[in-house]
C-alpha cells in the first residue's frame, strides 16, 4: 500500500460507495492512506467493502445512508464528525439513471431521479457546508456526466438532474472560494456500472465505457492536488 508522505492523510465521505464508481474511488483512497467512510442504502455491501479496504491494510468504516432523506445524510456527517473530528471531502457520488423516451411518462423514475441526484446532493452540501466554514477548509465532489453537457435521446431527465448538479456546484464553488472549499465534478461518459443492466435499450452494450478505475483514479488526482489548486471538472470519454 502506497502511504501519503508529504500530502496529508484526509477523511472523505463518499456516498454510493457499495458499487461501480463510488466503491472503486473508496478503494483506491484508502490505499494512498486516505480514512474513508463509506455510504449506501446497503449494510451488507458496505460491509463487505470495508472488509475488502481493511484486508489491504486501509482504514474505513461505513454508515447506511440513503441520499434521499435529509436526515440520514445529516447522520452521516454527524457520524464522520464523531469518529474523526473533521471531513476534508465529501464525495457525492450516489446516483440514477433511467433511460426512456418522454411520452412513457414514467414519473416515479423521474422523481427518483430528482430525489437521488439532486436533493442528495443539495442534502450533502447542507450538511457539509457548515462543517467547512468552521474549518476554513475542505473539498466537495460531484459525479456528474456528460449527460450534464449534451442531452441525449431517451436520457431528458437524467441530463436535466446532471445539469442541475453542474450549476449548484458551480454555484458553491463562487459562494464559497472564501471559505478555502474547494469543489470539483467529474464528468464520465459511459461506464461500466451496474446502470446499464436494467435498461431496455439494448443499443447501450454496443457503447464503448470507461471502467469505475479510471473515474477513482480522476477524483483521486483532484483530491491530492496542493490547496491552492482548484480542479473544478474532469471531464472523461472512452478512446475505444
Amino acid at each position: 500500500m502506497r502511504r501519503l508522505l508529504l500530502q496529508q492523510v484526509k477523511t472523505i465521505i463518499i456516498t454510493g460507495a457499495t458499487s461501480g464508481i463510488g466503491k472503486a474511488t473508496a478503494i483506491l483512497a484508502a490505499s494512498h492512506g486516505h480514512k474513508v467512510v463509506l455510504a449506501a442504502r446497503k449494510e451488507a455491501d458496505l460491509q463487505a467493502t470495508v472488509d475488502i479496504i481493511k484486508q489491504a491494510g486501509g482504514q474505513a468504516t461505513f454508515k447506511v445512508t440513503d441520499v434521499s432523506k435529509k436526515a440520514e445524510v445529516q447522520a452521516l456527517i454527524d457520524f464522520t464528525l464523531a469518529k474523526y473530528g473533521r471531513i476534508d471531502v465529501l464525495d457525492l457520488n450516489a446516483g440514477v439513471m433511467s433511460f426512456a423516451p418522454m411520452n412513457e411518462v414514467r414519473v416515479d423514475e423521474w422523481e427518483r431521479m430528482i430525489d437521488i441526484n439532486v436533493k442528495g446532493v443539495l442534502y450533502g452540501l447542507a450538511a457539509a457546508i457548515p462543517v467547512m466554514e468552521k474549518q476554513q477548509g475542505g473539498q466537495i465532489i460531484a459525479t456528474d456526466s456528460t449527460a450534464g453537457h449534451q442531452v441525449g435521446q431517451n436520457n431528458t431527465v437524467y441530463a436535466s438532474t446532471k445539469f442541475s448538479v453542474r450549476a449548484i456546484m458551480d454555484g458553491v464553488r463562487t459562494e464559497e472560494a472564501q471559505s478555502h472549499i474547494r469543489t470539483m465534478m467529474v464528468s464520465p461518459a459511459f461506464v461500466k456500472t451496474g446502470f446499464f443492466e436494467d435498461q431496455r435499450n439494448t443499443n447501450l452494450e454496443q457503447v464503448p465505457k470507461l471502467r469505475p478505475e479510471d473515474i477513482a483514479a480522476a477524483v483521486l488526482f483532484a483530491i491530492e492536488q496542493p490547496e491552492n489548486v482548484d480542479i473544478n471538472e474532469i471531464v472523461l470519454r472512452p478512446t475505444l
